[in-house]
């Protein structure tokens, strides 16, 4: 199973992001472990992490090694598609492309970001936040320990600005508008995703329409969105909240029993057929915060990718 020596194991390490700061140890391995149950999350940390319990609080930039069995790991998009955007003695700025996930989780051990650095790096950069797999955009990695604490800092202290492009079903009546919705973790039927409800923690984002059309008949809209705070699924659960899931979401599109299938390979073409994008439409457009070092004001930006743009294009 996760010990030590076994052709079929691996060591993985996961990096606490500062949106997870103050979460339990067993709940932290929830998001990261999906497909594991609570139990066998909790005989995990208590076989493998014995200097910790599950209900111990997690701190961004705590590293955590568990040994976890090799299932086979889903395609992801190549080293070549990670475009690098900026890079000085602290920091390193890519442009990641959709379905790439950022860290190991209960599918991906090697497909990752994390990996693809270890493999072009001597002294691989860590990501100072995160991105959603099928989210693309910006990501700011550090290349120093002190630049990943002041980074990580500035994330828990909403030091850093943050605008995504995000594509919705639907026509908002207003050109501006604020999502202010707590979000709580977990769902009756998936782990990972995040729910609103009133005991969960303080959450704001402001939307800007850009543009509203139709395709196939049916209503969208391209938004700008500024979150406020940095939650988990944040802007995705608050685009559905406000009545305007994205395109192509496969949890809080329309009908969460979708990701489900689809992790296991199963997602009908009808389903494919409804959601009209294989991933979801959201994309880190603009990343602004102050150089760790130097402390000038770093301004980065990327264009809508070329999947997003033409589902765009293709309205009628």
């Amino acid at each position: 199973m996760e010990d030590e020596g076994k052709a079929d194991t691996c060591l993985v390490e996961f990096i606490v992001e500062p949106n997870y700061a103050g979460w339990r140890l067993d709940c932290y391995l929830g998001q990261k472990l999906g497909r594991l149950s609570r139990t066998r999350i909790q005989a995990l940390i208590r076989k493998q992490l014995p200097a910790l319990k599950p209900s111990s609080c997690v701190k961004p930039g705590m590293r955590l090694q568990l040994w976890r069995s090799l299932p086979k790991e889903p395609s992801v998009p190549g080293p070549e598609a990670l475009v690098q955007v900026f890079e000085d003695e602290d920091l390193l700025v890519l442009d990641k492309p959709a379905g790439l996930p950022v860290h190991p989780s209960a599918r991906y051990f090697h497909n990752t970001l994390v990996a693809q650095l270890a493999g072009r790096f001597l002294r691989p950069p860590s990501p100072a936040h995160r991105l959603d797999r099928e989210t693309s955009g910006l990501l700011v990695c550090t290349k120093t320990p002190e630049a990943g604490r002041q980074l990580m800092r500035a994330f828990a202290s909403s030091l850093v600005y943050k605008e995504y492009l995000a594509i919705g079903e639907g026509h908002p009546l207003c050109p501006r508008f604020s999502v202010e919705a707590p979000i709580a973790e977990g769902s009756a039927a998936i782990r990972i995703a995040v729910r609103i409800c009133p005991e969960g923690k303080p959450a704001t984002t402001h939307v800007e329409v850009l543009r509203t059309f139709h395709r196939q008949g049916r209503p969208f809209c391209l938004l700008n969105c500024r979150p406020v705070t940095g939650r988990q699924h944040q802007i995705r659960v608050h685009l559905k909240h406000a009545g305007f899931p994205l395109v192509g979401d496969k949890i809080y599109g329309p009908d969460e029993m979708y990701f489900d299938r689809f992790s296991r390979g199963l997602l009908e073409p009808a389903a494919m057929e409804r959601l009209m994008l294989a991933r979801h439409a959201l994309h880190a457009s603009v990343l602004c915060f102050e150089h760790p070092r130097s402390r000038a004001p770093m301004r980065f930006e990327s264009a809508l990718p070329k999947e997003l743009q033409a589902f765009l294009e293709a309205e009628t």
